[in-house]
């Protein structure tokens, strides 16, 4: 195995001081008035030497990681993955570096990942809480770990968040379908302790109560493909099938997607189908999905500058931020109203 080089390495190599080592590397040879040829001097060897700082032991020396922790439910979900993608891009704009784990939606490893992020002494951390559960998160807030809910929150609780207007998309969905004639409306949720999937429902209900529309129903209970396919499945094997099909996520569209071709069910022309959260591959289908898409861009930039903030701020401050949806209109929509 080839002996990594050290900083010892370096001041042999150049003739120089292992202080003087230390501070070029670290970035401080201007604060020390370290000459400049002696800093080109050090960082030719350090190059020529492969040299790679132990940004771990610096950690301990300055009591700072440059690290925030991300927690996502599901990094196979699309949205999740489109929001660790776009928090990273994010946290490098800071000079941070992020550390992504996948929660796999079981809190318990939540729990487990939490301590560990403490262990490594994160600096701040934003997550996708998988549960119902708020405790732990709770309990690290309150000792000072400056962190941000995103998507999914607690409303009773003090601390900073930001997500989607779940209520208002919900119901921008149903009353779509409702003004394209539809009243007989399959809404397929996802996990239903959640917070946005609440309020999806919240939504959904209350554009068909507006409408005066009772023949709607709410199924499921997970935001995956399993799910959307089942759920879908078991509906079709009903003599009345509804004229329309609003799913709450895009995983739980895919399922649906898959349950409908299958039977060889078309869209728009046998059932309408419409979906929470947007992706690029709706746009690819043989029939464009229409979809109530969230500002992932938007909600990613003011979690980090809200945790930023945090970081920065000697005094927390909770700032919770709802941001509004758009409808992405397609093609999976009829109008039946004649």
């Amino acid at each position: 195995m080839t002996k990594k080089t050290t900083i010892k390495d370096i001041a042999k190599k150049t003739g120089l001081s292992t202080t003087s080592v230390s501070r070029v590397l670290n970035g401080k040879s201007e604060k020390y008035r370290i000459a400049e040829k002696s800093k080109q001097i050090i960082e030719a060897a350090a190059l020529e030497l492969n040299y790679v700082a132990n940004h771990f032991a610096s950690s301990l020396k300055s009591g700072k990681s440059n690290t925030i922790g991300l927690i996502v439910p599901s990094l196979s979900n699309p949205f999740f993955a489109n929001i660790a993608s776009n928090i990273n891009a994010e946290v490098r704009k800071y000079g941070y570096t992020t550390i992504i784990v996948d929660s796999d939606e079981n809190v318990e490893i939540e729990k487990t990942v939490l301590q560990q992020f403490i262990a490594r002494n994160i600096e701040g951390l934003i997550i996708i809480p998988c549960g119902k559960e708020m405790e732990h998160i709770k309990n690290v807030y309150d000792q000072g770990l400056p962190l941000v809910l995103l998507d999914r929150y607690f409303e009773e609780l003090e601390i900073p968040y930001v997500s989607t207007d779940n209520f208002e998309g919900a119901y921008m969905a149903a009353n779509l379908l409702i003004n394209h004639g539809h009243k007989s409306i399959l809404c397929i949720q996802g996990i239903i302790d959640s917070t946005p999937n609440k309020l999806r429902v919240k939504g959904f209900k209350q554009a068909m109560k507006d409408a005066g529309i009772e023949n709607f129903k709410v199924v499921g209970d997970a935001f995956s493909v399993e799910n959307g396919y089942s759920e879908t499945k078991m509906m079709l094997q009903n003599k009345v099938r509804p004229t329309a099909i609003f799913t709450l996520s895009n995983t739980i569209a895919m399922g649906c997607l898959k349950a409908l071709k299958e039977e060889n069910i078309r869209i728009p022309q046998d059932i309408s189908l419409i979906t929470f959260d947007d992706h690029l591959y709706l746009d690819f289908l043989a029939t464009p999905i229409t979809s109530i898409a969230q500002p992932v861009e938007a909600i990613c930039k003011i979690a980090l500058k809200n945790l930023i903030s945090n970081l920065n701020e000697k005094e927390k401050t909770v700032k919770q931020v709802i941001l509004k949806p758009e409808i992405k209109y397609r093609e999976s929509i009829s109008n039946i109203k004649n």
